[in-house]
């Protein structure tokens, strides 16, 4: 399942030390050999300041050879520039540990550089000392060192260039040190940053320059490799990811920068779906009209975007709801539910997308017959008869189709029995019905004629096993 991955793919859009976790991932997946991950490792580590862990790779891959003493050498370099930096933003950091300090601080900067300057006698240069100081730390692998100097610089500097680059680094720190509460209301103030220099960059300057919206892309495109980190770890990340990439502009970055985004949109729609339905998981805030639409949402976005990306978790909701062959979304799911185990980000919801997709397979199913038999519901399910009909049953008495689903188990079969509607509200329902089904109906005769068309060399059944 290589040919999926996407690591590659994402890692130009990663800051070095964000792709050690991705680079272990694989590691631990067996996707590639062991020996090519390391060597990439190493070349990684290569342009950190964290020289044990350098020297920790190169022993890894030359298990016969002695350490060279350019490492030793780097070391010492390491520890000397630390010592410098530290001296220099020591009066910054004796500063920030007062507590009286803490009390007297501002929203306004330029108040609190004034009270620096005249309580303390700091200057703008001391002050970004601070950042490199920070910055440093990061890359020598203190990455909670590193959030707390760059979050103090963050507050005291009016450097606007220096101020983004230090939430940057402050989002890198926390995600790395796994305090997704922090990293969460760090992306969102990001997010609010990013929106407002480019809600800003036009009336800036009388003259408009081509390359503002190219810069404003270019950094939506970083946020939104970064932001996976934070949504599929923090508990309420997948609905937040719906609400974020289906915003206007971030839908617009990932269809022009970042098309294989939709993989992990396409999961976040599915893992939220069976949420909506039961009402188990009520959010903290009620979901907005693009969190409740997001499957159907996300099916047009996938169509319109299928020229230029496509794996089986894509092609899984294509056969869904666009072609209606339950057939080809089956296997697509046997082939996503790898695709998802073996993703770093995806691979702890693996479960809960399989089982996801299935009342999804469910849900389209029953709007399509009355009558349905629950062996066959269940080979469509992957599904052998008994955990089927088990799968079945938990399914209906836990969401909301316990009101129109009813089992008869003496005739193995589910029967959908709709409350009667009003007249008008029934004739509009019909319709709806008769539509659905004159497409699945309308999708069935196209590949019918397309399979007798075809030469007998390129026979469906041989590329089904193929695909099996």
């Amino acid at each position: 399942m290589s040919e999926y991955d996407l690591t590659r793919t994402i890692i130009p859009y990663l800051d070095r030390h964000l792709v050690f976790p991705l680079l272990t991932h694989l590691h631990e997946s067996g996707l590639f050999a062991s020996e090519q991950v390391a060597a990439a490792q190493y070349e990684l580590a290569k342009g950190t300041n964290m020289v044990d862990y350098i020297v920790s790779l190169y022993e890894q891959l030359n298990p016969d050879s002695e350490v060279p003493l350019e490492f030793a050498a780097k070391r010492e370099k390491a520890v000397a520039i630390n010592e410098q930096l530290q001296q220099e933003a020591q009066a910054v950091l004796d500063v920030i540990e007062n507590p009286d300090f803490a009390q007297a601080l501002r929203q306004d900067k330029n108040q609190n550089l004034a009270y620096l300057r005249d309580n303390y006698s700091l200057t703008l240069e001391q002050i970004t000392a601070l950042y490199n100081f920070g910055k440093f730390q990061y890359t020598y692998g203190n990455y909670s060192g590193a959030a707390d100097y760059l979050y103090h610089f963050r507050v005291l500097s009016t450097d606007t260039d220096l101020t983004t680059s230090a939430h940057w680094g402050k989002l890198a720190s926390d995600i790395l040190t796994g305090k997704w509460d922090v990293a969460l209301e760090e992306l969102n103030t990001l997010r609010e940053t990013l929106d407002a220099r480019a809600s800003a960059a036009p009336l800036a300057s009388a003259v408009p320059s081509h390359t503002e919206p190219l810069t404003t892309l270019h950094s939506r495109t970083w946020f939104v490799h970064w932001s996976l980190f934070v949504y599929f770890n923090h508990p309420a990340g997948r609905t937040l990811l719906l609400e974020t990439f289906l915003a206007p502009a971030y839908l617009n970055t990932i269809q022009s920068a970042a098309p294989w985004i939709l993989r992990y949109l396409a999961v976040a729609a599915v893992l939220s779906r069976r949420a909506q339905a039961s009402g188990a998981a009520a959010p903290a805030a009620p979901m907005n009209s693009r969190v409740r639409h997001a499957i159907r949402e996300v099916v047009k976005i996938v169509q319109l975007e299928e020229y230029q990306y496509s794996d089986p978790v894509t092609k899984f909701l294509k056969e869904l709801y666009v072609e209606f062959d339950f057939e080809a979304a089956q296997r697509q799911l046997q082939l996503a539910e790898r695709v998802v185990g073996n993703d770093f980000f995806l691979s702890e919801y693996r479960e809960d997308f399989l089982d996801n997709a299935r009342y999804l397979i469910t849900e389209a199913y029953c709007r399509i017959h009355q009558r349905i038999d629950i062996a066959d519901l269940s080979a469509r399910l992957n599904l052998s008869p008994e955990e089927g009909e088990k799968w079945i049953v938990n399914l209906i008495r836990d969401t909301r189709m316990a009101a129109d689903a009813k089992i008869d188990l003496e005739k193995n079969v589910i029967e959908i029995h709709r409350p009667a509607l009003p007249i008008y509200q029934s004739v509009i329902e019909k319709t709806r019905g008769l539509s659905i089904r004159t497409q699945a109906l309308g999708a069935a005769l196209s590949r019918t004629g397309q399979q007798q068309q075809a030469p007998p060399t390129q026979e469906q059944p041989t590329v089904v096993e193929g695909a099996r």
